[in-house]
């Protein structure tokens, strides 16, 4: 009879350590806060305060941004922090929210650096073009 109890302690036991270590996989994984460089965290903040003032330039209310997007009015104050947890859909949603979606096209559009680096991977042997 005493084994028998003492076994259904340990079964209680593991199966009681086994739900916390549930609960804390659960509970670190809504803890996790993306890791960016402070430059990076920079430059999300400015266009965060630029999106909410183009926002407020067009005289447009956090609640119809929302609405618009399809978003939670927390999820569009998120984007006008720089919040870096936001995903880069949300942002996209706001910004076609606000009639500025066409920017996005501006991401990398101008990539000089990329050029300069391609420009020097071309052949430079001696060969003659025709133009």
């Amino acid at each position: 009879m005493l084994i028998i109890i003492d076994k259904i302690w340990i079964i209680i036991y593991y199966n009681i350590r086994l739900i916390f270590l549930l609960v804390d996989d659960v509970m670190e994984k809504q803890t996790r806060k993306a890791i960016i460089m402070p430059r990076t965290e920079r430059i999300l903040k400015e266009m965060g305060e630029q999106i909410r003032l183009a926002r407020l330039r067009r005289k447009i209310s956090v609640e119809m941004v929302a609405e618009r997007a399809g978003i939670s009015r927390a999820s569009v104050w998120s984007v006008e922090k720089g919040s870096p947890s936001v995903s880069m859909g949300i942002y996209a949603k706001v910004l076609a929210a606000i009639g500025m979606q066409e920017d996005l096209l501006l991401i990398c559009g101008n990539d000089l650096l990329g050029r300069e680096l391609q420009d020097q991977m071309l052949d430079t042997r001696g060969r003659k073009r025709n133009l």
